[in-house]
């Protein structure tokens, strides 16, 4: 059975305002907008997501399993927008053993997001704190994909 994370209530109405800037192309450093189909309605859902850089690639990393980890797990791509940009990308999840090193990377990438994970999962802000919450985190490889947005 999936832990149980203590997401932040203030996600319900935060949300829909950085989505309604987002898409008004106001710029909010790295965050985009992930949508995705739903794994039972085929209906695009969005969230906002900050891809981060490792290796070269880019991923997508968030806590526990919520709606958007769901959905991309079933339908495998969604597309990433900001403004009037938008990409169709292929995701895939990243094994729980592969995930240490990519998250030690998200704090100095996405320095805004850390505090989510801090009240989420209780940790330090640190590199080392994210790498050893790997297992209780989901991160995706996001690939631009041949089909268009």
């Amino acid at each position: 059975m999936a832990e149980q994370v203590n997401l932040p209530g203030s996600l319900k109405w935060f949300n829909p305002i950085v989505k309604t800037l987002i898409r008004a192309g106001m710029p909010m450093g790295p965050v985009q907008i992930l949508t995705v189909p739903g794994r039972r309605s085929g209906k695009l859902h969005s969230t906002p997501v900050t891809p981060i850089t490792v290796g070269g690639e880019r991923y997508l990393t968030t806590v526990g399993d919520t709606d958007w980890v769901k959905n991309a797990r079933v339908a495998g791509w969604g597309t990433l927008s900001r403004g009037r940009a938008s990409e169709r990308v292929s995701l895939a999840e990243v094994p729980a053993e592969e995930r240490a090193p990519i998250l030690r990377a998200f704090p100095a990438q996405a320095p805004r997001g850390v505090r989510f994970y801090q009240h989420a999962l209780g940790i330090s802000g640190d590199p080392d704190s994210f790498a050893a919450a790997a297992p209780r985190c989901r991160v995706f490889r996001v690939e631009r994909s041949s089909s268009p947005a």
